[in-house]
């Protein structure tokens, strides 16, 4: 009988550390964590300041290099690359969206998300074309010649996350992606990356908000460089009505 192996996951983290050194002092904002996440999850990165969650998403990110550990990124050991390697992966593989949505003011939005064909192998073929089809999935078709201070919060934020899935990356990883938005417009946010991990794409939130991580399928909460827990939303919001209501009886 022939063996069926089973597939790996898109990412494997095992064992990441980070030290960083400040004049005397050591830090270790990553403490030998580990991780797997699967393709086509939807996951919120949770931790209170110091967690490591940030350190995290830099590592996830490929913006910066662990001091002991692998990260595997679609089974590439991405832990020990130079910083040529780091930075093609980052072009290929990988979607960034930040909280300041980190647009070009002069550029017009349809320019700003053709700027990763422009440092991709081959980008210049048909670059126009791909830009105006992300920006269509966004929902901005409307708005490609408007400069960022023509457009609202959201739509700052929806030409961001067009040109993070330009190249078809394999993580969509948002950095506090509502941080700057109301409450409609976040939740009009949050309903897109829903749609763009059901049309398959893998969506990883670092955020320190409950609010959008109940939005995700799964929450990895960090603490001391370490996840403390990695539960399913269900799991995790029953979690925390269970210590706030043991809370508010001790408070009592």
């Amino acid at each position: 009988m022939t063996e069926v192996r089973a597939e790996r996951p898109l990412i494997e983290v095992v064992g990441l550390t980070k030290v960083y050194r400040v004049g005397v002092e050591t830090i270790r904002a990553l403490n030998g964590l580990d991780l797997a996440i699967e393709r086509n999850e939807m996951v919120a990165i949770m931790g209170s300041s110091g967690s490591g969650k940030s350190t995290l998403m830099n590592m996830l990110g490929c913006l910066d290099r662990p001091t002991a550990g692998r990260y595997l990124l679609n089974g590439r050991d991405v832990s020990a690359m130079d910083a040529k390697e780091l930075a093609q992966v980052r072009n290929e593989e990988i979607g960034f969206v930040f909280q300041s949505f980190e647009l070009l003011p002069r550029q017009t939005a349809l320019e700003n998300v053709e700027l990763p064909l422009i440092y991709a192998r081959g980008g210049w073929r048909g670059r126009k074309k791909r830009a105006l089809a992300a920006l269509d999935r966004v929902g901005l078709l409307d708005r490609v010649d408007h400069r960022p201070n023509q457009l609202s919060g959201g739509q700052r934020q929806r030409v961001a996350i067009a040109r993070a899935i330009l190249n078809t990356p394999s993580i969509l990883l948002a950095d506090e992606p509502t941080g700057n938005l109301d409450s409609a417009t976040t939740t009009e946010i949050l309903s897109l990356f829903r749609q763009l991990h059901a049309e398959g794409q893998t969506v990883i939130i670092v955020t320190h908000e409950d609010e959008v991580a109940s939005h995700c399928h799964r929450v990895v909460r960090l603490r001391d460089g370490r996840v403390l827990s990695d539960l399913a939303i269900q799991q995790d919001i029953a979690g925390r009505h269970l210590r706030a209501n043991i809370a508010g009886k001790a408070a009592h």
